[in-house]
């Protein structure tokens, strides 16, 4: 994932580049008003503080979620060795 450049705001398409998702994706959050925007003609721009908040939020969430596959694998396949560790 790119890092965010010293800019003031971002495009849909560069905070989409930036985090390796569709522009559609991007879109959709801002309709969704889950990512403030302003709209400038027919372009949307998301300021630099909004943008790092969603970068932020978002590997949060990915993170969670690997976590959460990692955890569940391991009980699948050491649940019986850590019930009886857990008894002892």
């Amino acid at each position: 994932m790119k890092k965010l450049v010293d800019k003031k705001y971002y495009t849909v398409k560069e905070l989409a580049d930036i985090m390796k998702i569709s522009r559609i994706a991007v879109f959709k959050k801002v309709q969704n008003k889950q990512i403030k925007a302003e709209k400038v003609g027919k372009t949307y721009i998301i300021l630099k503080d909004e943008a790092e908040k969603f970068i932020d939020n978002d590997l949060s969430e990915r993170l969670k979620m690997e976590i959460e596959r990692g955890v569940s694998q391991v009980i699948k396949e050491y649940g019986e060795t850590l019930r009886l560790l857990g008894r002892e």
